[in-house]
């Protein structure tokens, strides 16, 4: 058994599917673990902790170990709530006759890959390592009564979101909740020693992105939840309000932002995010009509996850607009020189060279298929 930093790769970056067991049984543990926890959506967690360590970086209380061990404990502890959430399903009968989840990505336990016993202990292990890495923010925050509240918390969503929450319809708020500002204001609070609302209140963009994958997948497999008695929100208010709630979670992602920014707490780089803009417009556009019965022709790729296929190509890029412009405010608030113009203006100025490398782009695209089209 070699690694295979390829597939590391490309289980991060997309969900991987996979029909043979022996090729399966050829991969690496962490390629496993990797395809198994569905890594190319687990990523969202590095994305809210990075957001987190820019923010204390800003605000002078930044460490490398204590964000490191918190950062690579929350993203295992979300890997270990997607091996319960299959491990539960499949023992609920959920995950059974071609059900949505088995038609994106590998499902071990559907498909033989492993049996129940071998589930459960990768569960277990992550889920021991993600325990030791709150203990160790425990001792490192000297028991903060916030960070033991929120370490209750994140375990008993971790124990809970797949029976019962998601089916009571309440797993849509806490996706929003913790990987928001519950997980952003957190790890703040980890390396800074204190809560802090401001905080909170940035990492609302980025929770309302989230939730809005969450919520299109919900939406994509109703129907087959209608059938399997999962109530999740899109069942209980159905799919028109549904709809419009995803909707507006995606421009409420824009308008929190753009508000932190009038009110001086975010730089004008946060405008960044405006780049972003196309990808929402496309993912309203979709959310705006009824889930069509198959694949559009030239969209297949989007298929089965429809709705949430179009959020998570949204959240992609808003997600990295969003850590680019922290990271550009933060920067320029430690630079210890003296710039020529204010903080703010130099935001305007990587706006427009953005705005020019997004028209250039643009005009190269349209020269490439000018080139391929066919002559008349």
């Amino acid at each position: 058994m070699s690694v295979d930093l390829a597939m590391w790769r490309k289980a991060l970056w997309e969900l991987v599917k996979m029909e043979d067991k022996a090729k399966w049984d050829k991969l690496d543990i962490i390629s496993k673990w990797l395809i198994a926890t569905r890594s190319a959506v687990t990523t969202v967690t590095i994305y809210s902790a990075i957001i987190a360590g820019l923010l204390a970086w800003r605000d002078g209380f930044f460490s490398w170990l204590p964000w490191i061990v918190v950062t690579l404990g929350l993203f295992i502890a979300h890997g270990a709530n997607n091996l319960l959430n299959d491990y539960t399903d499949f023992s609920r009968g959920v995950d059974k006759d071609y059900y949505f989840r088995t038609q994106y990505g590998v499902h071990p336990l559907v498909q033989g890959f492993w049996t129940k016993k071998q589930q459960i202990r990768w569960f277990l292990v992550s889920g021991v390592i993600a325990f030791l890495s709150g203990i160790y923010a425990l001792f490192f925050t000297q028991f903060n009564p916030a960070v033991i509240g929120l370490f209750a918390f994140g375990s008993l969503i971790l124990l809970f979101y797949t029976w019962p929450m998601k089916y009571l319809a309440l797993g849509e708020l806490a996706i929003f909740l913790i990987w928001g500002p519950i997980m952003i204001a957190g790890v703040y609070l980890v390396l800074s020693g204190a809560w802090d609302w401001w905080v909170a209140l940035a990492g609302v963009p980025f929770g309302m992105s989230v939730v809005s994958i969450n919520l299109g997948k919900h939406i994509d497999k109703m129907e087959d939840d209608k059938v399997k008695g999962v109530g999740t929100f899109p069942v209980r208010v159905g799919q028109t309000f549904s709809r419009y709630t995803t909707m507006a979670a995606i421009v409420i992602a824009y308008a929190v932002t753009i508000y932190l920014v009038g009110t001086g707490y975010f730089s004008v780089f946060m405008l960044l995010i405006l780049f972003a803009g196309l990808r929402a417009f496309y993912a309203i556009a979709v959310l705006s009509k009824p889930r069509p019965e198959g694949p559009p022709e030239g969209l297949e790729v989007f298929w089965p996850t429809w709705f949430s296929g179009f959020c998570f190509y949204h959240n992609r890029m808003f997600g990295g607009l969003f850590i680019l412009g922290v990271f550009l405010d933060a920067l320029f608030r430690w630079l210890p020189m003296t710039l020529p113009v204010s903080m703010n203006w130099m935001g305007v100025i990587a706006l427009v060279v953005g705005g020019l490398i997004a028209l250039i782009r643009f005009f190269r695209d349209k020269q490439k298929e000018a080139a391929k089209a066919p002559a008349k």
